[in-house]
């Protein structure tokens, strides 16, 4: 199978796609071709090595499209060769599943390969397994993988601050399962594109790595929204050779005046990326023929000076469009990309974009990074030159803030972080020093981007010499000064609404906690003891320090008062806490009964079983003869769930899932009214019983899809209650649907026959 080269003026600056279903071995010409071409030195027998090494680990393995296993590590290598690696990194990328994957030890990897590459493969490998806490299979799903995102991402972040080739591995990775993930499930596809769109395209460009970053847009948006996508492709493939035609004349046209102005130049031309456009389309509510500038022409040449004297050629040539001139060069973006920008209208009125900059600055937009990433023999990869650290700097930032977040505010964080990166405006110091801040940014992110003191003793700004209000919305090239003074009280929690970057949310999110940690950590000490003795815990077995230090590293705190402090403050729930170290005492104290103990419990359980109090609705009430019992509204139980009773007021026991938001959120006053209860039969019901259960279908909008689910309810012979159905902006259809059913079983039964429907995309009862 050969794979179709694009031969235009169109350059997509993609990195080279590798065809489907090569050989291992025409893979691995391939990549040691690609070193070759920038590498000094021909031995490529590390290279051979970890091929080899690979090629054995993974023999036995195929992936999901039924190619063997090895494709993969050698595609990431190959990628990792595009971006012009050195060898270390280009044999972490062939050993990089080894560890996750195959019997193979990072022993075994630092001893055949060195410890700078057992480094790069334990960095971008995944937890194998987290233990998380939660009382029933109904929470443990989004809010597990949740978890284990948040701690991989935790673990390469680390990683990255160790070594930052880390991430450019992890990239190449993710560029390739992008790029094959067509051969997954279509819930899958959708979550690895969301977590791609969300995570890895922000870091890329973060990175300045702009040849990753498009290409995983793309593809992210080829899954999230196929409809759109395809759409974009078919329209823009219609006259394809019309707008080809148009910006090869507007190429050459430009290079015949740069030659004549004696400046030597290469000029290309393309059409945007497609993320590009629907990014485009959609902040400027349009449609794709309403979007003029979907070309760029772009201008390399050798020196700054030659650049601005480009932009006053091509100005000259063609009348610029007012407010389109962006000056990176002078004013470089945060991630150091720098480039002069201008929109022009073209001799036929059709409006295009032009670039222009140097080779080198061509070079670091391209590979980001990766372009100072040149091979030494003495291998000192880890070594950043003083340009590079300055796109570290967020990095530092991250690794500062996620040290006392738990790991929703952590993917949060890194989330918003990561959005607000794109949108930009400058503004200066009062000694001229530029500050890149996220668009809708006031004063105080301005006082917090200078310094988390200056922002704590911030009480007012001025900006370009006149007084403002501390929500004032920062504009393109403010002057802004920042009025402190030793005497103020600190932030106030109103800010929290006022600020945009995650910078400063993170900084005085982190003032009150350190202002009232004392406090948090004795209100959440109470609270920790306080459910110990409502669920007659014994605190003795269970605060114990291997417990501690499992609990202290599984939410990222550096020790027990800051844990406390957690749940003093909100930020940890102390039933998370004790239940998972009563369940790793347990699990280190299994009893071992002997005989007599056996026949002892057996006689005592049987005696128990006929004084149970039970009730018509199949719930047994721990302690409590001829109760009341109805089941809540809000959660709806059905047998098999994990509940609890709460006594109420004059009406009996209502019965709530253990997950209900509003059994979590229980104040502790109110705690105490909570009273053990089970079902009679674990999974079964009364003879004849029904009950009440809720569901949350998520999914992709179409014409029929609600047909599709109403048939799928009516072969389960389910009577439906209520429908209610809503769609989002982005397509996103919310059915809540209410029916009745006989246990938990019938209900999962339920839940997989709709999960088959196409366009699903997730389903969830509803908690509350």
């Amino acid at each position: 199978m050969t794979e179709e080269k694009k031969e235009s003026v169109f350059d997509d600056g993609r990195i080279e796609s590798i065809a489907e279903f090569q050989s291992p071995e025409t893979l691995y010409q391939d990549l040691v071709s690609h070193v070759r071409k920038y590498h000094p030195s021909d031995d490529i027998s590390m290279i051979q090595k970890a091929y080899d090494t690979a090629y054995e680990a993974h023999k036995d393995q195929v992936r999901k499209s039924g190619e063997p296993y090895i494709i993969h590590p050698l595609c990431v290598a190959i990628i990792l060769a595009g971006l012009e690696l050195d060898k270390e990194t280009i044999v972490a990328g062939l050993l990089h599943d080894v560890v996750e994957d195959t019997i193979m030890t990072e022993e075994e990897i630092t001893a055949q390969f060195g410890a700078d590459v057992a480094l790069l493969v334990d960095g971008v490998t995944k937890l194998q397994q987290l233990q998380l806490s939660g009382s029933t299979q109904s929470q443990s799903g989004d809010s597990d993988r949740m978890e284990m995102q948040a701690e991989n991402l935790r673990k390469m972040f680390f990683a990255m601050a160790k070594d930052i080739r880390v991430i450019m591995i992890k990239l190449a990775d993710r560029l390739h399962n992008m790029r094959t993930l067509k051969h997954m499930p279509a819930q899958k596809q959708q979550r690895i594109a969301r977590e791609t769109m969300d995570i890895y395209a922000p870091i890329a460009q973060r990175l300045g790595i702009s040849r990753i970053k498009i290409e995983l847009d793309d593809l992210s948006l080829k899954y999230l929204e196929p409809e759109v996508y395809y759409d974009l492709v078919d329209k823009i493939a219609i006259r394809k050779s019309v707008r080809e035609r148009y910006i090869q004349s507007i190429v050459d046209e430009v290079g015949e005046h740069i030659h004549h102005a004696g400046i030597r130049a290469k000029i290309d031309g393309r059409i945007k990326h497609f993320f590009s456009i629907y990014k485009k389309m959609k902040n400027q509510d349009k449609t794709l023929d309403q979007i003029y500038d979907l070309f760029a022409v772009r201008i390399i040449v050798d020196t700054v000076k030659d650049c601005y004297a480009a932009l006053g050629v091509i100005h000259e040539m063609y009348k610029p469009i007012p407010g389109r001139f962006k000056d990176y060069i002078a004013m470089p973006k945060e991630n150091m990309y720098q480039s002069l920008h201008t929109t022009l209208i073209g001799s036929s009125g059709q409006p295009f974009e032009v670039q222009i900059r140097t080779y080198e600055m061509h070079k670091a937009a391209e590979y980001g990074i990766a372009a100072h990433w040149k091979y030494k023999e003495a291998s000192d990869g880890k070594k950043v030159n003083a340009q590079e650290e300055e796109k570290l700097v967020w990095l530092r930032q991250i690794l500062e803030w996620q040290k006392d977040t738990d790991n929703k505010e952590f993917l949060k964080l890194l989330k918003s972080d990561l959005d607000l990166f794109s949108d930009n405006v400058y503004c200066f110091t009062p000694t001229g020093d530029v500050k890149n801040m996220p668009a809708g940014s006031t004063t105080v992110d301005f006082a917090y981007a200078i310094h988390s003191a200056v922002g704590n003793k911030m009480i007012g700004a001025r900006v370009n010499g006149k007084l403002v209000t501390i929500d004032y919305e920062i504009k393109n090239g403010d002057r802004i000064e920042i009025l402190t003074s030793q005497n103020s009280k600190g932030p106030s929690r109103d800010w929290l609404n006022l600020v945009k970057s995650t910078q400063a949310k993170s900084k005085i999110n982190q003032w009150f906690k350190n202002e009232l940690k004392e406090d948090n950590i004795i209100k959440g000490k109470e609270m920790l003891l306080a459910y110990c003795k409502a669920k007659s815990v014994d605190t003795a077995q269970i605060l114990r320090q291997p417990y501690m230090d499992y609990v202290m590293r599984k939410y990222g705190f550096r020790d027990w008062d800051s844990v406390l402090a957690a749940v003093g403050h909100g930020g940890l729930k102390e039933g998370q806490i004790v239940n998972k170290m009563q369940e790793l005492f347990d699990r280190e104290h299994k009893k071992e009964l002997t005989d007599e103990e056996v026949l002892a419990t057996v006689t005592a359980s049987s005696h128990t079983k006929k004084m149970k109090p039970r009730s018509s609705s199949g719930i047994v009430v721990k302690g409590i003869n001829d109760v009341a019992v109805r089941f809540s509204k809000c959660c709806s139980p059905v047998p098999g769930d994990d509940i609890v009773g709460f006594v109420t007021r004059g009406r009996g026991v209502s019965i709530h899932r253990t997950d209900c938001v509003n059994i979590i959120n229980l104040s502790e006053m109110e705690r105490v009214r909570l009273i053990d209860a089970d079902w009679q039969v674990s999974d079964k019901a009364v003879e004849g019983e029904r009950y009440l259960a809720e569901i949350n279908i998520y999914a992709n909008n179409r014409n029929g899809l609600l047909a599709d689910v109403s048939r799928a309810l009516t072969e389960k012979n389910v009577d439906i209650l209520s429908l209610n159905t809503r769609v989002s902006k982005q397509g996103i259809a919310t059915m809540v649907v209410a029916f009745e059913i006989s246990s938990r079983g019938e209900l999962q039964r339920i839940i997989d026959k709709i999960r088959a429907i196409e366009s699903i995309i997730d389903i969830e009862r509803t908690t509350g």
